[in-house]
């Protein structure tokens, strides 16, 4: 009976403490210091030489060729801004290094941001009322720093129509601009726990196919993980029927019903997905919230961007800020390095030329001598 009490009473303290806890509203700043973004390996000569090939290439683009009328045009500088290094690195990992591969996905890419309206038409306004119930929230990073986009598809609240798509893109783009440095793909995390109205929350085949088009096309070596709970029958067939269109190495990155704590320290993991982290959607504060720390962070990286001469193939953690130079500078010591003679090359050049003077003097000195005698 004492044992029962006690229990009884830690189970009140445990709630009351935990009712105590302030909701939180808003989005995290910043990663855990202990969740560390992994090395990026270094390139092999192979893979640096068709990096420089491709970047060479790039630079040479001065239009966007576009079949939709008034879409093709000059590249702009949010294009140019696009066109990071690890960018193109990215799409040369996605067709296995095969650079013309490469630069012909790149500029379907260009196109496709500027018909889909990425920079132009997706606008906080435009996609809001989407995200009215929290389907789609950004909140906490992952133990590897990867920014955490819950999608909570129980909170479905519109019909199908094409700005859904436009708000999982919108969305992906917000989380680029918000990732820190060193980081370069995120972690999805699915809960297809049943919502109060709606109990489908499967999309339909086409639009399935439509979205996974998109990332796996536009956003290629973005996802670093998926974690999926709660799936009900409806979807497992959904997958099923999707999974030949997925490419085999995102396929390995999809864990389902797996312990999300794992993944992601539990303060820092929603309470709905099994984590401490007491958070409460509240579109009135949380969309404006995270509207204004994207726009500050992707100013920001503009401002750094600018500063360092506007360079196609500028490194990503230079624009977010952990370098204090970027890639012209890089590019300029690198040039000056080349041009330099090697400190060995150069002492011995120094020496042959103090050896060569003395051997002249001394020629010079006897046959003085010679003429004196």
């Amino acid at each position: 009976m004492f044992r029962s009490d006690k229990k009884a009473a830690a189970a009140v303290a445990a709630a009351t403490e935990k009712s105590s806890v302030p909701l939180l509203k808003t989005p995290i700043a910043a990663p855990l210091t202990t969740s560390v973004p992994a090395a990026r390996p270094e390139l092999t000569a192979d893979q640096t030489t068709k990096y420089t090939w491709l970047l060479e290439q790039v630079k040479a683009l001065t239009t966007v060729p576009s079949t939709h009328e008034g879409k093709d045009g000059p590249l702009t500088d949010d294009e140019r801004f696009w066109l990071t290094r690890e960018c193109l690195l990215r799409y040369l990992r996605a067709t296995k290094w095969q650079e013309k591969d490469s630069l012909k996905r790149l500029q379907e890419t260009l196109a496709w941001r500027r018909e889909y309206g990425v920079e132009t038409e997706l606008t906080a306004e435009h996609i809001s009322p989407e995200n009215e119930t929290g389907k789609q929230v950004l909140l906490g990073y992952d133990t590897q720093g990867r920014v955490c986009h819950y999608l909570n598809p129980g909170r479905q609240n519109t019909e199908v129509s094409p700005r859904q798509v436009q708000h999982l893109v919108y969305m992906v783009e917000r989380v680029i601009d918000i990732m820190p440095a060193g980081q370069e793909t995120l972690a999805l995390l699915i809960n297809f726990k049943s919502g109060e109205k709606r109990t489908n929350t499967a999309p339909g085949i086409s639009q399935g196919r439509e979205v996974l088009h998109i990332l796996q096309t536009h956003y290629p070596e973005r996802l670093g993980r998926a974690l999926i709970i709660n799936v009900p029958w409806v979807v497992w067939g959904f997958f099923k029927l999707i999974t030949p269109f997925i490419d085999p190495l995102t396929r390995e990155k999809l864990k389902f019903n797996e312990d999300m704590n794992q993944y992601v320290p539990s303060e820092q993991l929603w309470t709905e997905f099994n984590g401490g982290l007491q958070f409460e959607y509240d579109h009135a504060e949380y969309w404006p919230a995270l509207t204004k720390m994207a726009a500050e962070r992707r100013a920001a990286r503009t401002a750094r961007w600018i500063a360092g001469g506007k360079q196609i193939g500028e490194y990503e953690d230079y624009l977010a800020g952990s370098l204090e130079a970027g890639a012209a500078a890089g590019a300029a010591t690198t040039e000056a390095a080349a041009a330099a003679p090697a400190p060995a090359a150069a002492a011995t050049a120094e020496s042959s030329e103090a050896d060569e003077l003395k051997v002249a003097e001394l020629k010079v000195d006897d046959a003085e001598a010679k003429v004196s005698a």
